[in-house]
C-alpha cells in the first residue's frame, strides 16, 4: 500500500466514525488537496529539506481516542518554569487532552475545535481554520487539515488581559512504536485584549517520531499577542511546524523561534498584515548541532497599507549540522506606506 492509499483509507475511516461532524467538508477539501499535492518531492520550497524518506516507514497514527498513556509524572518532567500559575494546554500524539490541561485564568475559554465549529464561534472556524493553505500550498499542511481530529479552540475574550502565560505542550510518546502526530489549534484574540503563548515540543522513548503541526492565530483590532516557540526535542525526531498569524485589525503582535536540537526541523511561520497600522516583529535563534537540519521558511503579507514588520533570524552551526532561511516579503498592490525589514546572521561553528 503506497502512501496516499495508506492515507485514503484512515481518512474514510475518520470521516465514517464521524458523520455528523462539523468539519467533515473542511477535512474533505484538504484531502482532496493532499491527494492532488501529496508529499512535496520537486516543490520549490522544500528543495533544502528533503522529508519523502518519512514517509517510508510505519507509524502509530492516532486519528480516533485520545491516547491515556502519558501521565502526570511524565508531564511533571517537561513542565516550563512558573507552570504553576500559567493555563497548560496538552497536547498528546497530535490530540488534545483535557485531563492533562489546565486552565488557570477566567479571560480565555478553552474548547474542542468540532464544539467550537457548532457554538458561537461558528463564523470564527469557518472563516479562519484553514487559512494557512492559501500561502502553503504543498501537501503536508493539507494533510494536517485533512485529519483535525481533537484539536483546539482557544478564546481570548474581548478586552482581557490574561495576565499568566498559556502554555502549549505538544507531547509524542514513542516509547513503544513509531508515532505520526498532528496537533492542531486556532486561536482567536479578541478585540482589545492581551495575551502570551509558549509553546514546546518534548518526546519520550527512543523510537522514531514525526509531528506535523499547525496554528492558527488571529489578532483583532487593539489586541497584543507574544507568541513564544521552543524546540529542543530529541536527535531521532521530525517536525513540521507551521505558525499562521493573521492580523485582521490593527494590532501588536511579536513572534520569536527558538530551535536548540532535533533531527529534521521545518518551521513555517507566516504573518499577514491584513488591517492598516498594524505591527509585527519576528525573531529567531538556532543553535544546530551533531547531524541536525533546521529550514526556516518566513512570509510576511503586507495586505493593507501603512504597515511595519521588523524580522532578525541568528544561527550558529556546530559539527555536521545543516541550516537554512528563506524569509518572504510581499507588498500588495494597494499597501501603500509599507515599512518592512528582514535580516538574517549566521555562524558556522565547524572547521
Amino acid at each position: 500500500m503506497n502512501t496516499i492509499e495508506y492515507f485514503k483509507e484512515r481518512f474514510d475511516q475518520l470521516q465514517a466514525d464521524n458523520s455528523d461532524s462539523s468539519l467533515r467538508a473542511i477535512r474533505q477539501k484538504a484531502f482532496d488537496s493532499f491527494t492532488r499535492l501529496g508529499i512535496p518531492l520537486r516543490h520549490e520550497e522544500w528543495k533544502y529539506t528533503r522529508i519523502n524518506s518519512l514517509f517510508n516507514k510505519e507509524y502509530n497514527f492516532f486519528s480516533g481516542q485520545i491516547p491515556t498513556s502519558v501521565s502526570l509524572g511524565d508531564l511533571d518532567a517537561i513542565r516550563l518554569p512558573a507552570h504553576e500559575e500559567a493555563s497548560e494546554l496538552v497536547f498528546v500524539n497530535g490530540m488534545f487532552s483535557f485531563p492533562l490541561s489546565t486552565i488557570r485564568s477566567n479571560q480565555i475559554l478553552v474548547m474542542p475545535l468540532e464544539e467550537a465549529a457548532k457554538s458561537e464561534f461558528t463564523d470564527i472556524v469557518t472563516k479562519h481554520l484553514g487559512h494557512s493553505g492559501k500561502y502553503l500550498k504543498d501537501g503536508i499542511n493539507a494533510l494536517n487539515t485533512a485529519f483535525v481530529n481533537n484539536g483546539v479552540f482557544v478564546h481570548v475574550k474581548k478586552g482581557q488581559v490574561v495576565e499568566r502565560p498559556i502554555y502549549i505542550y505538544n507531547i509524542t510518546d514513542a516509547r513503544t512504536e513509531n508515532i505520526l502526530a498532528q496537533p492542531r489549534s486556532l486561536v482567536y484574540v479578541s478585540e482589545n485584549a492581551q495575551v502570551q503563548l509558549v509553546e514546546t515540543y518534548s518526546t519520550l522513548g527512543l523510537e522514531e517520531s514525526f509531528t506535523n503541526q499547525v496554528m492558527e492565530i488571529v489578532v483583532e483590532k487593539d489586541a497584543r499577542m507574544e507568541y513564544y516557540k521552543i524546540q529542543n526535542d530529541a536527535s531521532h525526531t521530525n517536525q513540521v511546524s507551521t505558525t499562521h498569524i493573521r492580523q485582521i485589525g490593527k494590532s501588536y503582535t511579536h513572534t520569536v523561534t527558538i530551535s536548540l536540537n532535533g533531527g529534521l526541523v521545518r518551521n513555517n511561520l507566516n504573518l499577514v498584515l491584513d488591517a492598516e497600522h498594524c505591527e509585527g516583529h519576528l525573531y529567531g535563534l538556532y543553535l544546530q548541532r551533531g547531524q541536525s537540519h533546521i529550514d526556516n521558511h518566513t512570509v510576511v503579507d503586507n495586505v493593507k497599507p501603512n504597515c511595519f514588520s521588523n524580522e532578525l533570524y541568528k544561527g550558529i552551526i556546530d559539527d555536521s549540522a545543516t541550516g537554512v532561511f528563506n524569509g518572504k516579503i510581499f507588498v500588495q498592490p494597494q499597501a501603500q506606506k509599507t515599512n518592512a525589514y528582514q535580516s538574517n546572521k549566521n555562524f558556522l561553528a565547524a572547521d
